[in-house]
């Protein structure tokens, strides 16, 4: 099938979160008066969804959207990057008159903050919160299909994640592996790996499997 438009995921895919995500969890369930815990134990805390939900899971218990907030306090103003080749490749699928489209686990509001720290400029952004079941789960790729006017078959999930690349199968998409990104694992099958975030340029109008 042929692919019309790449989405893609945002932490270890478009930006190099490693550390700053994990520490301001660190520092926010700290603030919450929650135990002692690992950037590790955080990482883990992940498929869990929203940072809503692993922030309560990671203090021990429901908290209030006041005690939500501070997690975005911690987030808010941290420096974080692209990573490279990233901001030239989304300017050149815009040359191609092609949108950037983001699917993340993250929550809309955290996906804002850190696409603006990293000097990226989305066109749809689609957040954790804004469905009802997180990646593995197909219901982001069907959002974003119906936000960019096509089928979830023609479109292609680029994300570091075995989360990623099986939503994307889930969905009837495209799964694109980013090797460049911190969970990368070779060993979960994907339709195409990259090496480099500028090689996603050819997946724009070419066909990739027997869809």
């Amino acid at each position: 099938m042929r692919i019309d438009d790449v989405v893609w995921d945002m932490d270890g895919t478009l930006v190099d979160s490693t550390r700053v995500v994990p520490d301001a969890f660190v520092r926010a369930v700290a603030t919450l008066n929650g135990p002692v815990i690992t950037s590790a134990e955080v990482v883990a805390a992940y498929p869990r969804g929203t940072p809503e939900v692993i922030l309560s899971f990671l203090v021990g218990r429901e908290l209030s959207p006041d005690e939500h907030d501070v997690y975005y306090r911690q987030l808010d103003g941290v420096a974080v990057s692209a990573y490279p080749g990233v901001l030239a490749t989304l300017a050149a699928l815009r040359e191609k008159g092609r949108p950037v489209a983001v699917f993340t686990g993250a929550s809309t509001r955290s996906a804002r903050i850190l696409l603006a720290a990293a000097g990226i400029d989305a066109d749809v952004v689609i957040g954790g919160d804004q469905v009802s079941r997180p990646k593995p789960a197909p219901d982001g790729m069907l959002l974003a299909a119906r936000r960019l006017g096509t089928r979830p078959d023609r479109l292609a999930l680029v994300g570091d994640s075995p989360l990623d690349l099986r939503a994307a199968r889930s969905a009837g998409s495209v799964s694109v592996s980013a090797a460049w990104g911190h969970l990368y694992d070779p060993a979960e099958p994907a339709d195409v790996t990259l090496s480099t975030p500028g090689e996603a340029l050819a997946l724009v109008g070419s066909v990739v499997g027997d869809r």
